[in-house]
């Protein structure tokens, strides 16, 4: 019967690491389990090879050699046949015994290879055991969809949108635009046609809604480009020209000084309920918007930091009191005072040129008085903008109650530019490059008055630190309108303090 023997390859006895026993020599090598049969060469299998090997596949072989074992070695595997002529050599083949030794040796090759593969699984450390953990690698799951694709956009402005009640559908729709469905859709449909014309590839109203949701937010073009899967460079031009179209599209439609007599008599009734000052339509102030970076050239650094310290743009609005812009001007670095950015405003233009007439003239104590602005002690005092008496409380009693009227009314301004800044972050921190700053600006006032107009929930505003500062020079070509001015202002207080002497 063949024997099968573990021996060593080298005559001194190796402990695995290529050192003979008694020996100092440090050398590493493969290790080596050698087989060595009577019968045949010795099989050798380098360890380094097993991890190639299936573990199942050796597990087979494994279970084959125990049921191999488990049959009786004595009944024999080919029966005998007896023959009187049969010689020795033939009924040595027909034994059990003789069948494993003889030139057939197919079955023992193939449990001596199982016996091999068996103990060689049994040596390879059990993955399972705790002793000796193997980290099985977690498959990295697929990116999932954005969110914010296309077709993700339509989905949800199409089918889940509507499958919620309209408060919350509403709700949804401003936590991520900033505005209801409905005025979302009011503003997709104007601008659709103009978006069209610039063969744009992405839908209008996607585009509207990139737009609005980094006005809302204040996203950078780098975050949004990451959110929809877009380049940077093309949230940028997506931006400007959605802004662009916001600011000269619509503005005359929603942003237009109260000239028709019902809107001019609707408005001056409301400041005088909360003032009691008669014929006030409007209240004007200014506030810088910071910008996030500015060119290198030393000189835009001077001109455009504000009176706060941070770089920025002067914007300048006239409020009525539902806190609705009805003029708009973005044309000074934050440097300037509010009085020269006025001066050089459309609306001054307008007004001291008789170019904007308004016909609710009243008389206060002999003096006809047309319909008004106020505004604090850093703008001129004119016929048609009137200004404190003393910015401090230093006057007569009834110059003190015209005072505290009229800065009354000038906070509606201050809450509408709050309100602004609330509804659209950009502008907390405006993140666009300083030739696209002054219509990105516009553009979120026309989006405001639509909120204001729709009746839209006011956010907390956000309110810039109190103003101080000397009153403007008065121009000469202004002396005229500031003597008018001065005796109007003189009458309303006079009027004031007569019909709210308590006060």
């Amino acid at each position: 019967m063949m024997m099968v023997s573990r021996c060593g390859c080298r005559q001194a006895q190796d402990d695995g690491w290529g050192r003979a026993r008694g020996r100092g020599r440090l050398k590493r090598r493969p290790k080596q389990i050698c087989f060595r049969f009577q019968t045949s060469s010795a099989i050798t299998i380098h360890q380094p090879l097993l991890p190639i090997m299936d573990q199942s596949f050796l597990l087979m072989l494994s279970t084959l050699l125990h049921l191999h074992n488990y049959l009786d070695p004595t009944i024999s595997l080919l029966p005998s046949t007896p023959s009187s002529a049969s010689s020795p050599s033939s009924a040595s083949l027909n034994s059990p015994t003789s069948l494993l030794s003889s030139s057939s040796a197919a079955p023992l090759l193939f449990f001596t290879i199982a016996s091999v593969l068996s103990f060689i699984a049994s040596s390879r450390p059990n993955p399972t055991s705790p002793s000796s953990p193997t980290p099985t690698p977690t498959p990295t799951p697929p990116p999932p969809s954005s969110d914010y694709s296309v077709s993700a956009f339509r989905a949800f402005s199409t089918d889940h949108i509507w499958s919620l009640e309209a408060p919350l559908r509403d709700a949804q729709w401003r936590s991520l635009y900033g505005l209801s469905h409905p005025v979302f859709t009011t503003i997709v449909d104007k601008l659709k046609p103009h978006i069209a014309l610039s063969n744009l590839s992405l839908p209008s109203d996607y585009a509207v809604a990139m737009v609005l949701s980094r006005l809302c937010h204040g996203f950078s073009a780098k975050t949004l480009a990451s959110r929809f899967s877009l380049e940077p460079y093309l949230v940028s031009k997506i931006t400007n020209m959605v802004t662009r179209l916001l600011a000269t599209k619509l503005y005359a439609e929603f942003i237009k000084i109260p000239v028709s007599r019902r809107r001019l008599i609707e408005t001056t009734q409301a400041f005088e309920e909360l003032t009691s000052l008669p014929n006030m339509c409007g209240a004007i102030d200014g506030s810088p918007i910071k910008l996030r970076r500015l060119p290198a050239d030393q000189n835009f650094s001077t001109n455009y930091n504000c009176r706060f310290g941070y770089p920025s743009v002067l914007l300048q609005v006239v409020a009525d009191n539902k806190k609705i812009f009805w003029d708009v001007c973005v044309k000074a670095p934050g440097g300037s005072d509010d009085a020269s950015h006025f001066r050089d405003s459309l609306t001054y233009h307008r007004l001291t040129s008789g170019d904007v007439v308004w016909d609710n003239v009243i008389n206060v104590r002999g003096h006809h008085v047309r319909p008004y602005i106020v505004g604090d002690w850093g703008y001129p005092l004119l016929s048609f903008l009137l200004t404190p008496f003393s910015p401090n409380g230093m006057g007569t009693p009834a110059q003190n109650l015209f005072d505290g009227m009229l800065m009354k009314g000038r906070s509606v301004v201050v809450d509408a530019i709050g309100l602004l800044k609330a509804r659209w972050k950009i502008l907390q921190d405006l993140n666009v490059g300083l030739s696209h700053a002054p219509q990105t600006i516009v553009a979120c006032c026309v989006l405001h008055n639509l909120c204001q107009i729709a009746k839209e929930p006011e956010p907390e505003p956000l309110r810039d630190p109190d103003e101080t500062g000397p009153a403007p020079n008065i121009l000469d070509s202004e002396k005229s309108l500031c003597y008018y001015g001065e005796s109007v202002r003189q009458a309303l207080a006079d009027d004031l303090h007569h019909r709210l002497p308590s006060r």
